[in-house]
């Protein structure tokens, strides 16, 4: 949609309830949100999310299956083969991934070469303990010679995952720095904050109050989008900052914009990227709210459902559809979500009858 470049002073005796006619406010404090992620290397041992775990238990005992089945007999052989190799692998994997998670901060600040060493090592003494483990089970009777197979299996595995964590950790530099290029040249809308300004400045000679409260928004919203670290945020934390928001744009809308919050405090302390809540319902007034003359309902809505938060930002459809957007907000939503929660995230967004909807689910 064109911005809004309207930028002249209100006339002093202008009524508050007439700015909600105004072309005082552009269209966005940001026009397409660009996935933020740390401006240095990665990690490798950054291995706690539910994603890393599930990719590397299946890798492991994928291999598992396919070297068993080169000493199988048939086809109940290599059942029973893969459920006591299982029983190795399984314990001595998730040790890596917990020791690896655990003292990812000490690790990574080793060498290149010493990382390898360690994650080499402990692989093959993960290897060792998962032998261990079903040597005291009973299952496998005391060998001299065998435990070597599992320190060296160990060891293997361990120098496959911790490449290919490299090669992840690696491959998301050059797209975080790119998106943190085009996050400081997207974050400041100028019109927005001239125009707000400009409201202001009215509003001070009609409603002095007023007027401090919609600086105090914007003082807010802009604070938030030029300082934020990389550190994730609560989910409490971006409610407020949409309200802030979305009392900015009443002004400029007045009865036309109606807000539900249906908001579940249980649910506040879910941890999600920076400003992501903000650009949905930018979105929601964008595509919702302004196309239609008679104005429309946004729901904000909040809760708690089997240890996850969910969230959604739902808004009527106007009749006439305003101009098409591109998506760029949505599909940056979700790759922000991908990249901090993995597959522990879900994001749906579409028309459900008269309203779009937009849900989040995150882990609490």
């Amino acid at each position: 949609m064109p911005e809004q470049t309207a930028s002249s002073t209100l006339d002093p005796h202008t009524r508050p309830g007439d700015l909600r006619g105004s072309t005082a406010f552009g269209n966005t404090i940001l026009d397409a949100l660009p996935a933020a992620g740390p401006l240095g290397p990665g990690s490798p041992f950054d291995v706690c999310h539910v994603g890393v775990v599930l990719r590397a238990v299946l890798f492991v005992h994928g291999v598992v299956a396919i070297g068993v089945a080169f000493v199988s007999g048939d086809l109940v052989d290599w059942f029973i083969g893969v459920a006591t190799a299982s029983a190795v692998a399984l314990p001595a994997v998730l040790l890596w991934l917990v020791v690896a998670c655990v003292g990812k901060t000490r690790l990574t600040r080793l060498s290149e070469s010493w990382q390898w060493v360690a994650a080499v090592a402990l692989g093959a003494f993960c290897g060792l303990y998962g032998w261990w483990q079903l040597q005291l089970s009973g299952v496998m009777p005391l060998d001299e010679w065998r435990w070597i197979a599992p320190l060296l299996a160990g060891a293997a595995i361990s120098a496959a995952i911790f490449h290919w964590l490299r090669l992840r950790a690696r491959g998301a530099l050059p797209a975080a720095t790119a998106a943190r290029l085009a996050e400081l040249q997207s974050r400041i809308r100028p019109h927005f904050l001239f125009n707000t300004l400009n409201t202001a400045i009215a509003l001070v000679r009609l409603d002095p109050g007023r007027a401090e409260t919609v600086l105090e928004d914007l003082s807010e919203l802009f604070r938030v989008a030029l300082t934020h670290g990389d550190a994730p945020v609560t989910l409490g934390e971006e409610v407020e900052l949409a309200q802030r928001y979305l009392a900015i744009e009443q002004i400029r809308f007045g009865d036309r914009l109606k807000v539900q919050w249906e908001l579940d405090e249980g649910a506040d302390d879910a941890k999600l990227p920076p400003l992501l809540l903000q650009p949905l319902v930018e979105n929601a007034v964008k595509h919702g709210i302004e196309p239609a003359p008679a104005g429309g309902v946004i729901r904000v809505r909040s809760r708690v459902k089997r240890g996850h938060a969910v969230v959604s930002v739902t808004n009527t459809l106007p009749a006439v559809p305003g101009l098409p957007g591109h998506g760029i907000a949505l599909r940056n939503v979700r790759e922000r979500l991908r990249l901090m929660h993995d597959v522990a995230a879900q994001f749906e967004a579409g028309v459900q009858g008269d309203t779009y909807r937009v849900q989040i689910v995150v882990p609490l």
